[in-house]
């Protein structure tokens, strides 16, 4: 009997001559670059330097586009946002020792998001390795140390035979839900060194899907069905699996009233009538949801922002889907399904009937009036009028990312996505600079659609030398600064904390200029003419600048 199976693993007449006869000139370099071609890969990011020169000379003789930022964190962001984007994971090809380190708080980030990144390192020669105090250049005594806490998983070839199987390995990895960020390192000479290898070609390095076990989902179905006052709460993993059309049909059957959380904006249409939008730094919010008797929890871990600051104690069954098991009951106890939420919320429509409930929408109509008339008594109308005028400039289909700034913490809970997988922020790690390199990686990957970047101006001193590569590449991408002279989220907080400030006050460019140094068109703008100007700098190709001088003003917390 003839299996499948073996009939794939026969070469082709072609595939032996060509294996017999591999091109000439060939390194350890080639066989990374034909293994990410191999495995589907079109586009990478990175930052040449002296140990990874073997991988870059390689991309010469390849089809890969090779998008080159200029600090390798940002390039990191920019491959961050490119798998958020895409689902694809991201190459990202690095250098020994500092270049390596630099990228480590973009992969914080990718690690936090799920965005699947594949960063390829160098390392120092097979020789140095173990340990030993050798005094070669970019020298690190354990180099994955450095990341085994970050990432996914660690892949290591000491050999050239063993690069092929390590980059696939670590795809693979990348790719299985949760998505995640991975790291692969190669020493200097491995990448260097003549091979003999056959040419590698298309490489099966296809993830499990993580389904979830019938016996939890019928349970959930069942509770779901029979709840007096369920409610969904919908976090990033809803976005990450493309879930949002079948969390829409549940919650539409069972009648649930669904909040998406900051990493899960976009997956829950914001103006349905069961939509509690994003509100959940607000104690009307944590109210109904503590009240409800059965809540559904799907692709968030409740973490600090996604419980308002872990005031929220739910006094209901509570049903938890999550991809990551270690997220499973890490702060609050439930029945946990380990699943990817795409597969979840399928057996949960295969299985819950429908319940008919006239009373939710106008229960969510409650509370969101609530949430309104508690922002209308404290004077915040410059912060909505921004974030209104942001909101009507943007085309719907416009992706948008947003760096750690006031703008943003109000972004979290009050703008519109409309659209899934169409807003981005580093709230995952909360580290600056993310918005401008992510924008780039996000411009990318699909051409099609301006993008929008919001930074402070203290985060965007984090990137500005982005400006360069978006004049290099021509990249689609609007920058809107918003310039309170310093770092305008600690000078709240720590007012609030400690009466005064200390650190957070800054000296800063004048953006337009610099912008316009760059070749970069850029404008300055008021809240007035917001809207406008920056729908006007979406249209125009190319990159461009907007500056708002604007002191923003966060809404009271609930949680203290």
């Amino acid at each position: 009997m003839t299996h499948d199976h073996d009939l794939v693993l026969r070469p082709t007449a072609a595939q032996t001559a060509a294996a017999l006869d591999p091109p000439q000139g060939r390194t350890g370099g080639d066989l990374v670059i034909e293994t990410l071609s191999g495995l589907g890969a079109t586009t990478v990011f990175g930052l040449p330097g002296q140990h990874a020169l073997g991988m870059f000379d390689a991309l010469r003789r390849s089809d890969l586009r090779y998008i080159g930022l200029r600090v390798e964190n940002n390039a990191g962001f920019a491959a961050d946002a490119y798998g958020r984007i895409t689902g694809e994971a991201a190459p990202l090809l690095l250098s020994t020792g500092p270049g390596a380190l630099m990228s480590l708080a973009a992969l914080q980030e990718a690690a936090a998001a799920s965005a699947p990144v594949l960063a390829i390192g160098s390392q120092i020669p097979v020789a140095g390795l173990g340990g030993g105090r050798h005094g070669y250049l970019h020298e690190l005594r354990d180099q994955q140390a450095s990341f085994r806490d970050v990432v996914k998983s660690v892949h290591t070839a000491r050999t050239p035979s063993q690069i092929p199987s390590a980059v696939a390995a670590a795809w693979e990895s990348a790719l299985t839900a949760p998505h995640g960020p991975v790291w692969v390192e190669i020493p200097q000479d491995v990448l260097t060194a003549q091979t003999i290898l056959p040419v590698v070609t298309a490489m099966d390095a296809t993830p499990e899907e993580a389904a979830p076990r019938p016996e939890l989902t019928a349970l959930a179905a069942h509770l779901l069905a029979n709840a007096e006052r369920p409610a969904i709460i919908a976090g990033g993993g809803v976005v990450r699996s493309d879930a949002s059309g079948k969390l829409l049909a549940l919650a539409e059957r069972v009648n649930a009233p669904v909040v998406t959380t900051f990493g899960g904006k976009g997956a829950f249409p914001w103006e349905h009538p069961l939509s509690l939008q994003s509100w959940l730094e607000d104690r009307h919010t944590t109210d109904f949801l503590e009240d409800a008797d059965v809540l559904l929890v799907v692709g968030s871990g409740l973490g600090e922002l996604s419980s308002n600051y872990h005031t929220f104690a739910p006094r209901g069954r509570v049903i938890q889907i999550e991809a990551d098991a270690g997220k499973l009951e890490a702060n609050h106890p439930a029945i946990g399904i380990h699943a990817d939420a795409r597969l979840a919320l399928q057996a949960l429509l295969e299985t819950a009937p429908e319940r008919p409930d006239p009373t939710a929408p106008e229960r969510v109509e409650a509370v969101l009036t609530k949430v309104s008339e508690r922002l209308a008594a404290q004077d915040l109308g410059l912060e909505q009028q921004v974030v209104a005028a942001v909101r009507a400039a943007l085309p719907d289909a416009a992706p948008s990312f947003w760096d750690m700034t006031i703008l943003s913490y109000w972004a979290w809970s009050a703008f519109d996505a409309r659209r899934p997988n169409t807003m981005h922020s580093a709230q995952g790690a909360g580290g600056l600079g993310y918005a401008f390199p992510a924008a780039l990686g996000a411009a990318a990957a699909d051409p099609s659609q301006p993008v929008l970047a919001v930074s402070g101006d203290g985060g965007a001193m984090y990137s500005i030398a982005e400006l360069a590569s978006a004049k290099q590449y021509g990249f689609d991408v609007t920058w809107l600064i918003v310039d309170d002279g310093g770092y305008g989220i600690l000078r709240e907080y720590m007012t609030d904390a400690f009466g005064e400030t200390t650190g957070t006050e800054l000296t800063r460019p004048d953006f337009v200029a610099l912008a316009e140094s760059f070749g970069v068109p850029a404008t300055l703008t008021t809240p007035d003419t917001l809207t406008q100007d920056l729908a006007q700098a979406l249209k125009t190709p190319g990159p461009s600048v907007v500056v708002l001088p604007a002191l923003l003003r966060m809404f009271e917390p609930t949680h203290l």
